[in-house]
C-alpha cells in the first residue's frame, strides 16, 4: 500500500469522502462516449454508485479501505471515471495521466478545475470534450463532471484559454 493511501485509511476523520448520488453518478456515466469492448475502471469505488452502474461487466476498481491501493494499480484500462478525493487531485490526475487511459472523467469540485491543471492535461494529450456543472447541496460550492479524451484530435468544447494581462 502507499504510503498516502495508508495515511487516508488510517485517518479517523476524513473531510474529502463524498458519496455520488446514484442520479448524479449516472448522468456522470452517460455523459462518456463508450465503445463496447472497452474496460471501465472506477479507482475510488466506495459504495459502488459509479462501479454498480458502468454499462458493462468489463470494468475494474480500486478502493483504500478494501485494500486494494489505486496509486498501486498498474493494469490497462480505457475508461477512467470516479469522483476522486480533492484533497489529493494533483496526484490523482498524474497517476491517470500515467494510466494513459482513453478517456479521464471526473467529478471535482468547480474550483478544483485550475488552469494550471488544464495545461497538465492538454500537455499528457488529453482535451476536454465534455463539461456540466452541478450542484449537490449537502457539498460546498459546485461541481463539474469533466471529460478528458486522449486523441490526436486537439478540438474542443469552445472555452477561453486567451490570457490577460
Amino acid at each position: 500500500m502507499s504510503k498516502t493511501c495508508d495515511n487516508i485509511k488510517k485517518r479517523e476523520n476524513p473531510n474529502d469522502i463524498f458519496i455520488t448520488p446514484l442520479g448524479l453518478a449516472k448522468l456522470h456515466i452517460d455523459s462518456i462516449k463508450a465503445n463496447k469492448d472497452e474496460i471501465w475502471f472506477d479507482p475510488f469505488r466506495n459504495n459502488g454508485s459509479y462501479y454498480n452502474q458502468f454499462p458493462t461487466e468489463n470494468k475494474k476498481w480500486t478502493e483504500i479501505l478494501d485494500g486494494k491501493d489505486f496509486f498501486l494499480f498498474n493494469e490497462p484500462i480505457d475508461i477512467l471515471c470516479s469522483n476522486p478525493p480533492y484533497s489529493m487531485i494533483d496526484k490523482v490526475l498524474d497517476k491517470c495521466i500515467e494510466l494513459q487511459p482513453r478517456v479521464i472523467s471526473f467529478l471535482i469540485g468547480f474550483f478544483n478545475l485550475t488552469t494550471k491543471r488544464i495545461e497538465k492535461m492538454e500537455k499528457a494529450g488529453y482535451t476536454i470534450k465534455y463539461f456540466h456543472l452541478t450542484k449537490v447541496y449537502k457539498w460546498f460550492g459546485m461541481s463539474v463532471i469533466v471529460n478528458w479524451v486522449k486523441s490526436n484530435d486537439n478540438s474542443c468544447i469552445n472555452y477561453d484559454r486567451i490570457i490577460w494581462k
